[in-house]
């Protein structure tokens, strides 16, 4: 028997897109689901945006009025996926409503936003889930199942990396990811928030940090209305101050010893959407990336030297795989990792089954970014602190 979510999606736009389809798609990939999602509501301030949310995407009705879709009474979850400095007061609504939360990373612009989103999620008693959506991609479980049945032996290095060309150019619009007020933190919240998210999944906790960070374009043309950042302005056209940062890097060890190199750009030229990693042990190695996001790279040290790395594909051996494809080597895509998180939160929701990644592990996340910000102005290995301790 499944139970009837209702749904409410704030903000209509690139990753609302995506839970919007996803919630679409699920019960076309997974009919043995316990939970049957309806598109409730759409809120969103632009007209196009909540034409679209209807006619489009299928919604049951769209409002310019965020408030208005949380405190509804037909709705079960509210999806937060707005701009991060909106992410706080929307949950925070949600939550006191009764609402179960999704949102997109990394909740709220700063990491103390994490914080209090977490505890009035908590004071509610109500589930939530964070889009750290690469934790779901099924060769990325099934290296986590071969380090911990110790396949690779005792883990020495970790190289993690999140290295994309979504600002490389500099006529690129100053939109809101580039400004204290809307994103708070730029590529340490945005992008490497999601190596180290991967980094704590498969091999365990950071425990101390230090690094550096840099704003490599420092000028952006202003943008005329609603504007992604994709795109791209004109020469002679007006220019505002980025204010946050282009580019982080952080060494770090783990708390079980082993050592850590993080890298993360949105200038960088040359690597488009390159999130990965590479995993040292005393038997082996692994390495995904996501623009190979199908391929796992495995090397074992009981094999010959001479052999090299061999490449586990993709298939429907994999966890989730086989939902959307069949057979081996037939890829998967970055909205399919949409659709298995969604699937899996929603089942967590009406089976009472655990969920992970929740604000608990989001907290985790920005215990080691506000790690990372102290080092940047003591330039000084700085301890991570368990940001829900006081940290």
């Amino acid at each position: 028997m499944r139970t009837d979510v209702n749904i409410a999606v704030l903000g209509l736009g690139w990753m609302g897109q995506a839970h919007s389809r996803s919630a679409r798609r699920i019960p076309m990939h997974f009919p043995d689901r316990a939970a049957e999602p309806h598109l409730t509501v759409c809120a969103d301030p632009d007209p196009e945006a909540r034409r679209r949310a209807t006619e489009d995407f299928g919604f049951a009705r769209a409002t310019g009025d965020w408030r208005e879709a949380v405190a509804a009474d037909d709705v079960d979850v509210v999806w937060v996926t707005a701009p991060n400095m909106l992410h706080v007061e929307m949950i925070e609504a949600a939550t006191a409503a009764g609402k179960a939360v999704f949102s997109e990373k990394p909740v709220g612009g700063r990491p103390e936003h994490v914080l209090t989103a977490h505890g009035s999620a908590a004071a509610a008693g109500v589930r939530t889930g964070v889009g750290y959506c690469y934790l779901w991609a099924p060769l990325v479980l099934h290296a986590r199942n071969l380090i911990a049945s110790g396949e690779l032996g005792e883990i020495t290095h970790y190289r993690g990396r999140f290295l994309s060309m979504y600002g490389s150019d500099p006529r690129g619009l100053l939109t809101w990811r580039y400004k204290h007020e809307m994103a708070g933190y730029g590529v340490s919240s945005d992008i490497l928030s999601h190596a180290v998210s991967l980094a704590q999944f498969l091999v365990g906790p950071i425990s101390e940090v230090v690094g550096m960070a840099n704003t490599t374009i420092g000028q952006r043309p202003l943008p005329t209305g609603a504007s992604s950042h994709y795109a791209l302005g004109q020469p002679g056209d007006p220019t505002g101050t980025v204010e946050n940062e282009d580019f982080a890097s952080m060494l770090c060890r783990f708390e079980e010893g082993a050592t850590g190199t993080f890298e993360a750009s949105r200038t960088v030229v040359g690597p488009e959407s390159q999130n990965a990693f590479e995993i040292y042990g005393t038997k082996g190695s692994l390495i995904w990336n996501l623009e190979r996001m199908n391929e796992l790279q495995y090397y074992r040290a009981s094999d010959a030297l001479e052999t090299g790395y061999t490449t586990i594909y993709g298939g429907d051996r994999f966890p989730f795989h086989g939902a959307f494809v069949p057979g081996q080597a037939n890829s998967i895509g970055f909205e399919d990792l949409i659709a298995i998180q969604d699937h899996a939160f929603l089942e967590a929701l009406v089976t009472g089954g655990p969920f992970a990644p929740s604000f608990e592990e989001a907290c985790d996340v920005v215990s080691v970014q506000q790690a990372l910000i102290d080092s940047w102005g003591s330039r000084c290995w700085q301890p991570v602190v368990d940001i829900k301790q006081g940290g």
